[in-house]
């Protein structure tokens, strides 16, 4: 996502530096016409040493899948770090959705409730306040899909998607480049004084039995079974569908607006060698 953001953003004019936490991904990002460094943002010291003058940070950083310690060290921390090196630009954190607890598929807006029962999602919150105390913006990202990322085309793939027939379960969802498109809006727009909070998702939550029964028959594969799942969802179970009505009126349009766009026209032709070649 962070590539894809640094791309949307140099092809409409702007000065890029896209910061990485590895040697591998600084040499992958080799070639592009931006300046990639190498820069751990849960050091301070690392932070400091690239002090100078931004109009905006976007702190977008993975977790690498570690769990409260590593979202305090590099959520929390890295924005304290940022805040403090970079006093005069515009703060964006993409959080993400998964701070909405809510369990009765109810619509949620950027007003409702946010008492997440994860402690990763509750660190979520730590970092919104600390952005919107210095004036920022905060991206609440919905599941992210893209070319060859989806967590429901996966599970169908390696055959641990199930059905579970007692929980109509909603899941919101965003493709990678709509995100690009969203964070640029974002921060193009003239300086707002009122907290900035946005819910960045596609226009159509799925059930996730449908589109489960949708891929299934696009791909020509069984539809998984129907029975409990055994699997802990990584940001907890919760039920809601989540609106994108506040981002629509700034004038965003999302290139996918439904999970079957993104599946027909960016998803699933990634993975149609990868799919080939394991049925021969």
């Amino acid at each position: 996502m962070g590539e894809a953001t640094a791309d949307f953003f140099h092809l409409n004019g702007w000065e890029v530096e896209g910061w990485v936490h590895s040697n591998e991904s600084a040499a992958r990002l080799s070639v592009k016409p931006y300046c990639v460094r190498v820069i751990d943002i849960s050091q301070r010291d690392d932070v400091a040493e690239r002090a100078g003058e931004f109009d905006a940070v976007i702190h977008c950083a993975s977790s690498g899948g570690g769990g409260a310690e590593a979202y305090r060290e590099i959520y929390l921390n890295g924005a304290r770090h940022l805040l403090e090196t970079f006093p005069s630009a515009k703060p964006l954190f993409t959080s993400s959705t998964s701070v909405y607890a809510q369990r009765d598929g109810s619509t949620v807006t950027e007003d409702s409730e946010t008492k997440p029962l994860r402690e990763t999602s509750r660190i979520l919150l730590e970092v919104e306040k600390l952005i919107l105390e210095k004036g920022g913006i905060i991206a609440r990202l919905a599941g992210i899909y893209g070319p060859r990322r989806s967590a429901l085309l996966k599970k169908l793939l390696n055959g641990t998607a199930t059905i579970d027939p007692n929980n109509k379960r909603f899941v919101n969802q965003v493709h990678r480049d709509d995100i690009a498109s969203a964070l640029f809006l974002l921060l193009s727009r003239k300086a707002q004084t009122f907290p900035q909070i946005y819910n960045v998702v596609d226009d159509e939550p799925l059930l996730q039995s449908e589109c489960y029964r949708w891929l299934a028959q696009k791909l020509n594969r069984p539809v998984p079974p129907a029975r409990k799942s055994e699997q802990p969802r990584k940001r907890g179970n919760t039920n809601k569908r989540v609106s994108n009505a506040k981002l629509h009126q700034l004038g965003w349009t999302p290139l996918y607006p439904t999970f079957g766009d993104a599946m027909e026209n960016s998803v699933l032709p990634s993975f149609a060698g990868i799919i080939g070649s394991a049925s021969h």
